[in-house]
C-alpha cells in the first residue's frame, strides 16, 4: 500500500535550518507531483511547496519563498524540504502528500523557538 514517512523535524532556534525528508513507497514515485504542507496549532493546513514529477517545476508559498527549497530524488523515492532562516511562525506539523490518490504522511513536528 501507499506509504509516506516524514522525518527530520525537531526543535531549532530562530535563524536555524532543518531538512525534512519524506520516503515514499507503494506507487511509482517518479510519475507524481509531491507537496509539502504544514499545520500550526489552531490553524488550517496550508500548502508550503510543490514539485513536479521530474523536478522541472517548483512552487512555494509566499511566506517561505527564498528560505525553503523543495527537491526530490526519484531513485531514492524521497522528497525533501530544506528549510533555512527559520522563524517562530514556521512552527507546525509538516506533512508530505502525493498526487497518487492524494495520500498523506503522518507528519513531523517542527518547532522554532529560542
Amino acid at each position: 500500500q501507499v506509504q509516506l514517512v516524514e522525518s527530520g523535524g525537531g526543535l531549532v532556534q530562530p535563524g536555524g535550518s532543518l531538512r525534512l525528508s519524506c520516503a515514499a513507497s507503494g506507487f511509482t514515485f517518479s510519475m507524481y507531483h509531491m507537496w509539502w504542507y504544514r499545520q500550526a496549532p489552531g490553524k488550517e493546513r496550508e500548502l508550503v511547496a510543490a514539485i513536479s514529477p521530474a523536478s522541472g517545476s517548483t512552487n512555494y508559498a509566499d511566506s517561505v519563498k527564498g528560505r525553503f527549497i523543495i527537491s526530490r530524488d526519484n531513485v531514492k523515492n524521497t522528497v525533501y524540504l530544506q528549510m533555512n532562516s527559520l522563524k517562530p511562525e514556521d512552527t507546525a506539523v509538516y506533512y508530505c502528500k502525493t498526487g497518487f490518490g492524494n495520500k498523506w504522511g503522518q507528519g513531523t513536528q517542527v518547532t522554532v523557538s529560542s
